[in-house]
């Protein structure tokens, strides 16, 4: 018979009868044990077991669970996890094998076999729950200069739905302003390039945000990317719909294409990287000058090859809408150089240079790298010239050791960071027992045993009326100052004595 109750109440449910069984007559456990075998589900013979059992001999027979994952997984995850940048669980698990064989390449990571074998068996959940204690708790808006409508109307419009599984090289681009709470002025921009088919992401530092900028980037990015850009859809902002740009991909035989406005999920590839790739490196504070944008560019720089190869990303396989409600399916989380080493739009020549790359590339280095540039942004942000020295083998030593109690201080990316606030210096309210305070030392001096309740008692008895029980806690901090400051004189010690022992 199938179980019609929870497991908490079966076994209420043991405990609760259990001693009427013991205490019955034959007859009455028959009936006892009818009743409860139809109720819990049992096997006759088990419940007949536990209904004889005591107490104590019930928690004799619940065996503890083995754990599966212990001490030793945690922590070699938590490496894992922040070399791999904080990553959820979904998207690591298809990153362990190739993060371990990297680290493990480039002599930063030896483990055991027992907990390697655990590490890669381990499923996306069971990581998300490993990592629970790690994870710490963890805009302005630029306005746009509009394009002219006879540019807009020569460009095509392409919505989400009209890609169709396109090879690589057809790109959605938008450009992310770094201006902090106030976007007057002047400040620097990123443009980001996003490929629909591999997810492979491109981020170009710009100082400057005009039209001949856009071609002399994507002039650069082209020369960088694994395959050739053939399609350029982009919003509908003047940075991008002029003639310079039309003019630039028409010479150039790329497709130029526009999302329709104010429909931001036209753009959802690129949009989804805006956030997990830009914000999640740069964060939301003012970036303005030269200084700024030369940071940008070297954390773009490291940054790039650590996203394309030692990133994972969710790719939507399909939707399907039923009324209001959405159902959404995903291909299985893989980076985007994996995408483009099994299209077989890309040519073998090339997929061989990306695996040359790929096992020449040390994650922990461009980690290193993108967390003292964040340093630098940081401190550029604040106003301040810091000045990062670059990385050693030394340093890089000293920051794979930290990654394992990096978790224990937060937020580990400078440019997320709060700014520490200023130490409070100045007071609300007037100081109630400044004028009687070097009465109160000198009752201290001679009784440093008295408790701040007794010298409260002691100042309203001297001085009526001046004093209330709701100050008692403002004497109490008073008190703990001064206990702090005269410890030293508090604590009495044999000094200059030696004992020899024999």
């Amino acid at each position: 018979m199938a179980k019609t109750i929870s497991v908490d109440a079966r076994r209420e449910l043991v405990r609760a009868i259990g001693e009427r069984y013991r205490a019955a007559d034959r007859a009455g456990k028959l009936g006892i044990l009818d009743e409860f075998v139809a109720v819990t589900g049992y096997h006759r013979k088990h419940s007949i077991r536990l209904l004889k059992a005591t107490p104590a001999s019930l928690a004799r027979l619940r065996r503890p669970r083995l754990r599966v994952y212990d001490d030793a997984v945690r922590e070699a995850l938590v490496v894992l996890w922040e070399a791999s940048d904080r990553i959820c669980g979904k998207r690591l698990k298809p990153l362990l094998p190739l993060l371990l064989s990297a680290l493990e390449r480039h002599d930063h990571l030896r483990l055991d076999e027992v907990v390697r074998a655990k590490l890669l068996a381990s499923s996306a959940s069971t990581i998300d729950r490993l990592l629970v204690v790690a994870r710490g708790s963890v805009s302005g808006r630029a306005t746009r200069a509009r394009a002219k409508p006879a540019i807009r109307r020569s460009i095509p419009v392409r919505t989400f739905a009209d890609w169709n599984d396109p090879p690589p090289g057809f790109m959605e681009a938008d450009l992310v302003c770094h201006g902090g709470e106030n976007v007057a002025g002047s400040f620097a921009h990123t443009l980001v390039l996003t490929d629909i088919a591999s997810g492979w992401t491109e981020c170009v530092a710009l100082a400057v945000r005009e039209g001949a900028i856009i071609v002399e980037a994507l002039s650069r990015v082209r020369t960088t990317m694994p395959f050739p850009l053939l399609g350029f859809d982009t919003d509908n902002g003047g940075e991008f719909i002029n003639e310079i740009v039309l003019a630039y991909c028409t010479a150039a035989g790329i497709e130029f294409t526009r999302a329709r406005p104010h429909r931001k999920n036209d753009q959802a590839w690129v949009e989804q990287k805006n956030r997990s790739v830009v914000r999640r490196l740069v964060g939301y504070r003012r970036l303005e000058g030269l200084a700024a944008t030369d940071a940008l560019a070297r954390l773009y720089a490291a940054s790039r090859l650590f996203v394309n190869f030692f990133q994972p990303s969710f790719k939507l396989a399909e939707k399907e809408r039923v009324g209001a409600r959405v159902s959404k399916r995903y291909h299985p989380p893989e980076t985007p150089c994996a995408r483009l080493l099994a299209s077989k739009a890309i040519p073998e020549a090339m997929k061989e240079r990306l695996r040359a790359v790929a096992n020449a590339l040390d994650p922990l280095r461009l980690l290193d790298e993108i967390r003292t540039v964040q340093r630098e942004l940081a401190g550029l942000a604040a106003g301040q010239q810091i000045q990062i020295a670059p990385s050693s083998d030394a340093g890089l030593d000293k920051f794979l050791k930290s990654l394992a109690t990096a978790w224990h201080e937060g937020e580990v990316r400078p440019t997320h960071q709060a700014a520490p606030k200023a130490q409070r210096h100045w007071r609300t309210h007037k100081d109630a027992f400044e004028a009687v305070w070097p009465r109160v030392l000198g009752w201290l001096e001679h009784e440093p045993d008295r408790t701040s309740a007794e010298l409260l008692v002691r100042l309203q008895t001297e001085h009526p009326g001046q004093f209330s029980d709701t100050q008692l806690r403002t004497l109490q901090r008073r008190l703990k100052v001064w206990r702090r400051a005269a410890a030293r004189k508090l604590v009495f010690t044999m000094d200059a004595v030696d004992v020899a022992v024999a």
